[in-house]
């Protein structure tokens, strides 16, 4: 029989756990290989579609890859396999565990339909690989370059710490 104070000692433990963000994007390529970027309105750089999974609804982050897929770009797609799982330290903020899918492979009119969420985007661009790092700065570069080549070669998905291969 649970009691009261079973319940309040295992809210109290939860309570009392660190607390993890998480996240998740789509990775969307053009035909020659460029990657899809967004350029965010609320901060500096670029970022893939994608953004925070809402867990207080029960949201998994395959659905929430795709929901902000359709709010940020207007593609409402069926996402591919989870390529990219990165464990990424917090500065000021606390740990965020980031899954990438494979949003596959845009053609003209999938191009010609993006319509970005102008409340938080200002653009978007397909970027070539070579570029990718001058765009995508430290652990997210690193995980698009990651998933990149775990569709190239066709290899399981990769664990990442920080954008490297954590075994």
């Amino acid at each position: 029989m649970t009691t009261t104070q079973d319940v309040q000692d295992y809210a109290t433990y939860i309570a009392s756990l660190p607390r993890v963000l998480a996240g998740a994007a789509a990775l969307f390529r053009d035909g020659e290989g460029r990657v899809l970027l967004v350029e965010p309105n609320y901060r500096e750089g670029w970022a893939l579609p994608g953004g925070t999974i809402e867990s207080d609804d029960g949201e998994t982050p395959r659905q929430g890859a795709r929901r902000e897929t359709a709010e940020e770009i207007g593609l409402d797609r069926e996402l591919g396999r989870l390529l990219v799982v990165d464990w990424v330290r917090g500065a000021g903020r606390p740990p965020v565990v980031a899954y990438l899918y494979d949003g596959g492979v845009l053609g003209a009119d999938d191009l010609a339909a993006i319509r970005l969420q102008e409340e938080e985007l200002l653009s978007w661009r397909l970027v070539p690989r070579a570029d990718l790092a001058g765009h995508l700065p430290g652990s997210l570069g690193r995980r698009v370059l990651t998933a990149l080549d775990v569709l190239a070669d066709g290899s399981g998905t990769a664990e990442l710490e920080e954008g490297r291969r954590a075994n």
